[in-house]
């Protein structure tokens, strides 16, 4: 049985984050060692490389198959080369070894990626939103108002988008994906000129929450529970409260009649 791809010398179990490096324990160490390894190139390659990132997670899946992380790789490596179906069968193996949902977005869109949108819907429906953490639960949302526009459906695609963490003034980690997305329904439906608010949203969220994420070695964005935006703040009243803008609301606004003289 082949190996898999090489791991670079320099890559060490220990670049594989820590919770997913617990659900190794029960392999033997050197077992462990080689399909923490894989991880996380598939972790690394996974953007600039996706080919190579599920060759990796596969070579982890034939050393530890029953292990939740390894059959949710390769689930995400899978989606990310095109291969919908394989992906399908790993979610639901991995859904089924955790109990966990934490990738039910992934699966309402591997529905969709292969040519079942109704069954995306369905999927998406039979899970308890409110059990599901925020970030999951928009992620669903995306996802599920994406099966609607599949079907022809924008009217209820926007719908599927008008949940709590639609907040236009404050950047979380998910406001981009769930502004941009919004966005595309809007262009959807013709409305062009708030679509293209949206999609500026979109943007300055992700420009905050990326210059937080530049000036920290140790914080990642997934940890970041909210941003304040350091443009225009115009509020004396701030100052009062404390300089730690880290528990403070991130301020989107759009000023665009400033832009436009």
């Amino acid at each position: 049985m082949p190996a898999g791809p090489v791991v670079p010398d320099e890559v060490t179990a220990r670049d594989l984050n820590g919770a997913a490096r617990n659900e190794l324990k029960t392999l033997s160490k050197d077992n462990a060692e080689q399909v923490a390894r894989h991880l996380a190139m598939a972790a690394r390659l996974i953007d600039e490389d996706p080919t190579l990132a599920h060759e990796h997670a596969l070579a982890a899946s034939r050393s530890a198959g029953r292990i939740a992380v390894v059959r949710e790789t390769v689930a995400i490596t899978a989606y990310a080369v095109g291969d919908f179906a394989l992906a399908l069968r790993e979610l639901r193996t991995f859904r089924r070894i955790s109990g966990r949902d934490d990738q039910i977005a992934l699966m309402v869109d591997s529905e969709r990626g292969v040519g079942r949108p109704d069954r995306a819907l369905e999927v998406g429906r039979a899970v308890d939103r409110a059990s599901l953490p925020t970030d999951v639960r928009v992620e669903l949302a995306i996802a599920m108002s994406g099966a609607r526009l599949d079907l022809g459906q924008p009217d209820r695609a926007l719908q599927e988008l008008d949940i709590p963490e639609l907040d236009p003034d404050t950047a979380f980690p998910w406001s981009p994906g769930l502004f941009a997305a919004r966005a595309a329904v809007l262009e959807e439906l013709g409305q062009d000129d708030e679509a293209a608010q949206w999609q500026r949203r979109a943007d300055i969220a992700a420009a905050a929450l990326g210059e937080v994420d530049a000036d920290s070695e140790t914080i990642e964005i997934d940890e970041i529970d909210e941003i304040e935006l350091d443009e225009e703040i115009e509020d004396p009243a701030d100052d009062a409260g404390g300089d730690d803008v880290d528990d403070e609301p991130a301020s989107v606004q759009e000023d665009d009649e400033e832009e436009r003289s």
